[in-house]
């Protein structure tokens, strides 16, 4: 199984960190955001990742390689000076991601999610990993379509940054800049679209404070980590 990690965003809100550096090349618990997903990829058995960048892309390559030091293979897709977004960013990956359905993660994220349950072929064209929708957002349409998929009374949720795809989700879009919602939340109501609630720890690193409160969290649970180890 091959996989998609998104890290093509620009990481406006997280100035002025991200002016030098793309979001997911960020450090957290003493190493950046994305090798946290490369690193569980490759434990699950994955051997080619596809990164898809935008806002200095240059940068990945020389901090991350060609994945030799991963134990796997890393490809880059190249979305110009603009970002595709989701949709667009997933579509002119494909020709890296082949014909079977593949993992795709938000690269600004951080998660425990077990990702060897994903299922390897979802029954529809995509499965999704949900979190509770924040009281603050009011539900739009693909948490409308989608939250009844988790049982009739279930309460809004929204997606994890987490999923299967089959390439087939995108058969009849054209190449350009495009969200992956809609394209959901039509699968969704077709009957094609399956979810499961994510489990473990999940941030969206958002935010210079997120990072600096997760990176704390992480530093100390490592510190932790050592002192059990030596004794």
């Amino acid at each position: 199984m091959r996989a998609l990690i998104f890290a093509a965003g620009l990481g406006e809100r997280m100035r002025p960190l991200t002016l030098t550096k793309p979001k997911p090349l960020l450090a957290v618990g003493g190493k950046p955001l994305i090798v946290w997903h490369i690193e569980r990829l490759a434990a699950i058995g994955v051997r080619d990742i596809v990164i898809n960048t935008s806002w200095l892309a240059e940068r990945f390559p020389k901090v991350l390689g060609n994945g030799d030091n991963f134990g796997i293979r890393l490809h880059y897709s190249y979305e110009g000076e603009a970002p595709l977004e989701t949709g667009g960013g997933m579509l002119q990956a494909l020709p890296l991601l082949g014909d079977a359905p593949f993992i795709a993660i938000n690269g600004d994220i951080w998660s425990t999610h077990p990702l060897a349950d994903l299922p390897t072929h979802p029954a529809g064209l995509a499965h999704c990993v949900l979190i509770p929708l924040p009281s603050f957002r009011p539900p739009g349409a693909f948490e409308l379509a989608a939250s009844p998929l988790l049982g009739r009374n279930a309460a809004a949720h929204t997606l994890a940054g987490i999923g299967v795809y089959r390439p087939t989700l995108l058969r009849e879009c054209a190449p350009g800049k495009f969200s992956l919602a809609p394209l959901l939340t039509s699968a969704a109501n077709a009957g094609q679209l399956s979810v499961e609630l994510h489990r473990g720890d999940w941030e969206d690193v958002g935010t210079p404070e997120r990072l600096a409160r997760l990176d704390q969290r992480l530093g100390a649970a490592l510190q932790q980590d050592n002192r059990v180890t030596n004794r």
